[in-house]
């Protein structure tokens, strides 16, 4: 995320544990490049499309359209943003991706397969290999160590122990944890817990990274800090779906989609996408200007 020239050395002076920590996500995460999905392989065909999607809750005798007929694609490789306001539908759309619930109508097809035809076993296999997860609330195990929170999906997927830590530790080597593998979440600021909570997301080499509010219990610094994991992680080809309410937020995204009473009713590409890393690198430069935040963090970028 950061990239001039001055040695990785200035870290080490930065007093913020999570600029320290961005530091050594920004040498590793050159390796992302080797396989960040394992499913590049499938083709160029949409990661995501939705046709005419509806969902309707019903409670008693009284049905609730929560989506209304509802027609997305989202291309490989994108990184789309999905706001609107409480009660808009985003929040069904997202939980109808993950593969956490069932259309009462219309089509879904992840990369190539019609989800909603297919058996609950199944359902639960493709979730299990080809999306990620990052919530607001981290949703990290009390009792475990980050590295143990990052196997965790490797462990219900039934993958020997020695591969599933190899993998863990390289998770958590991209988004600047490696030093902090036995670490528990206590232990941990709350963006350092956003990164394992990444990391998890990452370990199965999804072909989709769904994030809900990833910022929300976050201050600005960190949040940008998160978003700009979040880009990196775009620009080497992982298909990012974010659910925001933040306008800030979602302008890091290239493509924004608003939804209002169950209806798409704005999809556009974001003509000025912000650049969490360049705007994290300047305020780490007024911060150590005004003798608040340590010395601007600095890395050179490793060659994979």
């Amino acid at each position: 995320m950061r990239t001039d020239d001055a040695p990785a050395g200035a870290a080490e002076r930065a007093s913020d544990p999570d600029a320290r920590d961005a530091v050594s996500s920004q040498r590793d995460v050159p390796d992302a490049r080797e396989r960040l999905s394992d499913h590049e392989s499938e083709g160029a065909h949409a990661v995501i499309s939705v046709r005419r999607l509806a969902k309707v809750y019903r409670m008693g005798q009284t049905s609730i359209p929560a989506l209304r007929g509802v027609n997305v694609e989202v291309a490989r490789g994108e990184f789309v943003a999905i706001m609107g306001p409480s009660g808009s539908g985003k929040s069904t759309f997202m939980n109808l991706l993950g593969c956490l619930d069932r259309p009462t109508s219309g089509e879904y097809w992840l990369n190539g397969r019609e989800v909603s035809r297919l058996s609950a076993d199944a359902i639960a296999d493709l979730r299990n290999r080809h999306i990620g997860f990052v919530f607001q609330g981290f949703n990290l195990l009390a009792r475990a160590t980050a590295l143990a929170n990052v196997a965790l999906p490797l462990l219900y997927a039934g993958m020997p122990r020695e591969e599933r830590e190899r993998r863990a530790r390289r998770a958590l080597r991209i988004v600047g944890l490696g030093n902090r593998l036995e670490h528990h979440p206590q232990q941990l600021s709350g963006g350092q817990q956003q990164r394992v909570a990444i990391a998890r997301a990452l370990v199965n080499s999804p072909s989709l990274l769904l994030a809900d509010e990833p910022t929300g219990n976050l201050d600005t610094r960190t949040g940008m800090d998160i978003m700009a994991i979040l880009q990196r992680l775009n620009g080497f080809g992982l298909t990012i779906v974010l659910v925001t309410h933040e306008a800030d937020i979602a302008a890091y995204a290239q493509r924004q989609i608003s939804f209002r009473d169950g209806l798409v009713v704005s999809d556009q590409a974001v003509t000025q996408q912000r650049s969490a890393t360049d705007e994290l690198q300047e305020l780490l430069a007024r911060r150590s200007a005004d003798g608040a935040g340590g010395e601007p963090v600095r890395i050179r970028e490793e060659q994979a």
